[in-house]
Parts: structure tokens; sequence; C-alpha cells
């Protein structure tokens, strides 16, 4: 629905010889929309889950990709808003499941609340309009949580437009919630992002497992406890990751994954409390 496969298709055609059939018809804002009209269907994985199982179901192959994308405060510096994308690769034949994921800072995820059409314009140039779509909510004093379709235009991608939305939005009320269109035909930095995702599957495709050669031999869980570079006390930082197969369950301890073999001092609780 969204042209996602654009950026997508030509990087599995190229890196994995897939061959990308988009379905006909297929509803994906049923698992859920940015734009509020619909809930998303559990978290981000399930929602991608979802959208590809449906797609199976309804072609007939034994094998699909979704993507799924989320926007936030970034998890470690939250005064950042970042983009987080998933592209899922599911074959239930198989009992295979891939997902490759991108976390991205470059984002133009914005929303404000304006009284004017200079205020509209002003928010506008400053998140990358209009190569980047907006919408645009009238009554903005009601629940975001839920909109009414009839309270909601997007998709605004021109000048003509954006006045004609904004100029609608406050015959109803004062103030008018603008917002980024974060669906990803109308936003081609999240576009990159998917794009990004997209190269990380391809990645877990060829990282096999040593014992049964299946794919997505990837770390399940990382332990802490790098030595400090000063006093050799075990830090939070990562000293071992370890990799697990999801077909044969076999493991591996790789020690030092990040390369790093001591940490900063600044990490160490012991010389820096």
């Amino acid at each position: 629905m969204h042209r996602k496969e654009t950026a997508i298709a030509p990087l599995l055609q190229q890196s994995l010889g897939l061959q990308i059939i988009v379905p006909e018809d297929f509803d994906t804002d049923r698992f859920g929309t940015f734009t509020r009209e619909v809930k998303r269907s559990g978290d981000q994985l399930e929602a991608a889950r979802q959208k590809a199982k449906a797609a199976i179901e309804q072609t007939g192959v034994s094998l699909a990709i979704a993507s799924e994308g989320t926007f936030g405060p970034h998890p470690a510096m939250p005064f950042l808003p970042c983009n987080r994308e998933i592209v899922v690769l599911i074959d239930p034949e198989q009992g295979l499941e891939l997902v490759g994921q991108a976390l991205s800072t470059e984002t133009n995820f914005s929303h404000q609340r304006v009284s004017s059409l200079e205020e509209a314009e002003a928010f506008a140039t400053k998140v990358g309009f209009p190569a980047h779509g907006l919408v645009v909510i009238a009554n903005p004093n009601r629940d975001l949580a839920e909109i009414d379709k009839s309270q909601m235009r997007k998709g605004i991608l021109t000048e003509s437009q954006l006045q004609s939305a904004i100029l609608w939005a406050l015959e109803q009320a004062e103030t008018v919630h603008l917002e980024t269109d974060m669906r990803a035909m109308y936003n081609p930095t999240r576009m990159q992002v998917i794009a990004q995702a997209t190269q990380d599957l391809i990645r877990l495709v060829g990282q096999t497992c040593p014992e049964c050669n299946w794919p997505g031999f990837q770390a399940v869980e990382h332990q802490p406890g790098l030595p400090c570079e000063l006093c050799g006390s075990p830090t939070p930082l990562t000293l071992n990751a370890i990799y697990r197969c999801q077909k044969c369950h076999f493991e591996k301890i790789s020690q030092f994954p990040d390369g790093n073999r001591s940490a900063d001092a600044a990490q160490c609780m012991y010389c820096n409390p």
C-alpha cells in the first residue's frame, strides 16, 4: 500500500535472487496506521508478522517479507527522535523467521499546533516539505489516540493542498494539529532507513550456523564484564556475545564481539563512581 517495495525489492533481488510479488488489493492498514485511525495489532514485530502471514494466505506462496516502523525518543538519547524499522522474512513451511532492523536518528518525525497559514508554512519548511508529506487534523483538542477520518487530511504534498487543508481546519477550530506524514511513500527519509533494515536482513541470511548451515546465526544475548583499561574491574560493557541457531540450537560464545579488549575508565564504576 505504501510502496515500500521500491526500497526493499531491488536489494533482495540483487543479493538473494528473490523475485518479489506485491499482492494486489492488499490492505496493510488493517494492522495499524501511523495516523491513528486503526490501532496497531500487537507490537512492531507482531504487526510485521501478521502482514507477512496474511500475504502468504492471500497469494499461496511459501515465503513472505513485510516491514513495520516505529517513531519515538531514542532509547539512549531521549531528547532525540528516532526511527526504528524492521524487515521480516518468514517461511512457515521451514520454520524460518529472520528480522533485519535499523535504528536511525535521521528522521523528520515531528508535529506542531498552528493557528495560521504562516505558522503552518514555517513548520512545513522545517520538516522538508514538499519532498516529505504532511497531515492536517482539525479539532486537535480531541483525543489524538483515536481520530475520525473526516477530521483529517493526509498525503499533503503541494502548497495548494497545504493551504486548502489549513484553511479548512481553521474554520472548525482556532488551532490545527499539523504533523509529518510518516507513511513510506510520503517520506523518502524513512525509505532510506527501510533500505538499511533490508541490508541487515540480507546480512542475517548470509550469517549461517557452523553446525547445520541454517541462516540467521546471530547474537541472542550480550554478557557485560569488559574489564576497565586502568584497574581491570568488570564494567557494564559487553564482554561476551552468545550466538544461537534457531534451528538446531547450537550455541557459540564470542569474546570481545565489539573488537574492544578493555573499556574506557569513564565506564568503570570503580574508577568513575
